[in-house]
């Protein structure tokens, strides 16, 4: 089976077309080597892909027939994908939030002056400990 239609199958993308996109661009590995989209997988090959900023390490047990339903994947594929690389999005999920939310805008006139008021503080509170 070709590596687009296997990672189909076992749902790691929503289309072929965005698999056959992902092997294109380099993303995805087969037992080491780049592989093009019409690659042939094999039972025991390694997979690594690339996708949301984490590195999916795939080892293909069987090749099924046609995409399967989620709660059968685990019979084709096993993932090796190591959990610092979760811990490590989760990370990067976090430290998102800390900026202002997506949408909101520039800063209003009263978050400026909120922003201004702050700092002028802090220079205040350094030239009073001098």
């Amino acid at each position: 089976m070709r590596v687009d239609k296997y990672l189909w199958c076992v749902r790691y993308y929503k289309t072929r077309n965005i698999a056959t996109e992902a092997c294109k661009k380099g993303h995805i590995t087969v037992n080491g080597q780049a592989a093009k989209p019409s690659r042939e997988v094999f039972p025991t090959d390694k997979i690594t892909l690339r996708k949301d900023q984490i590195n999916y390490i795939l080892t293909v047990l069987d090749v099924p027939d046609n995409r399967v339903g989620a709660k059968l994947v685990d019979i084709y594929r096993k993932d090796e994908t190591p959990a610092e690389a979760f811990e490590h999005l989760e990370l990067l999920r976090l430290s998102k939030e800390h900026y202002r939310a997506k949408g909101t805008g520039r800063p209003t006139k009263k978050d400026r002056r909120d922003i201004d008021d702050y700092t002028d503080d802090n220079i205040d509170f350094e030239d009073d400990a001098v």
